[in-house]
């Protein structure tokens, strides 16, 4: 049995890999979201990591949930409180998880991205995708909602029409469309995506790394916090900052005209 999740570091830059290309990455009946909270827990305590890639092996970025977990989940023997349970302790951690990881994550997004593998998109900060990529909010499909977290997060992406007409119609949508919508940032061809997502996190890894971190902490904290505490807390973090070896690096780079490097 193979691990479900690569984890390989190159430098600043660390790339999860989805490694069930079989079943098309599911997040679901498989050892997934222990991986995934486990890695999340590595790349916290590890300062070294400026920027994260998350992507899939084979035809499919994610396929969400596993269809046989819901048939399980639908008989008499798994009760409400059950299943209840079951989402608080299993895809709704790896929700948390990811949106508060302090580093940025790019979805390199290969294939098809379906139901809690859109959201699985969604919970990160940058989504580039292959043009063969296709999108959907399919739960309406199979007559269930979306459990992950992903009613909060598409509305804050593509807006609350787009995200209602997406939910509400269960249908697919291709990389151009999703383009159009502002799901993703960037399509590229598909053998060109990781190289695409490596670039882009290179550019971010160049900066520095408390920086970056506290960056992406307040972006997270201002979607759903009050101007006047979103700047109370920038003044905050704005002094430490002003504080670090890094900024002084950067103000001596710049009066001496060359690039700055930092630890």
């Amino acid at each position: 049995m193979t691990d479900f999740l690569i984890y390989e570091q190159q430098g600043p830059v660390v790339t999860l890999t989805m490694n069930d290309p079989a079943r098309r990455n599911p997040l679901t009946g498989n050892s997934a979201i222990p991986e995934f909270l486990a890695a999340i827990d590595r790349i916290h305590d590890d300062h070294s990591v400026r920027c994260v890639i998350l992507t899939g092996n084979g035809p499919s970025f994610c396929a969400g949930g596993d269809i046989n977990e819901m048939k399980r989940q639908a008989t008499p023997e798994v009760s409400e409180i059950a299943i209840r349970h079951e989402y608080r302790r299993g895809i709704q951690r790896l929700t948390l998880a990811l949106f508060n990881l302090e580093v940025p994550v790019i979805a390199a997004v290969n294939g098809h991205a379906i139901g809690a593998g859109l959201d699985l998109a969604c919970m990160c900060d940058i989504r580039i995708a292959a043009e063969k990529a296709k999108f959907a909010e399919s739960f309406i499909r199979l007559g269930i909602i979306p459990g992950d977290g992903g009613a909060w997060l598409l509305p804050r992406i593509v807006g609350l029409s787009a995200a209602a007409e997406m939910a509400f119609t269960g249908d697919m949508i291709d990389a151009e469309q999703a383009l159009q919508m502002r799901l993703i940032s960037k399509i590229v061809p598909g053998e060109e995506l990781l190289a695409a997502a490596r670039e882009l996190a290179g550019r971010i890894a160049r900066n520095p790394s408390h920086g970056i971190r506290l960056s992406k902490r307040l972006m997270r904290e201002s979607l759903h916090s009050r101007l006047s505490d979103v700047l109370e807390l920038s003044a905050a973090y704005q002094a430490i900052s002003h504080k670090t070896a890094d900024h002084s690096e950067a103000v001596e780079a710049f009066l001496e005209k060359r690039e700055p490097r930092f630890d």
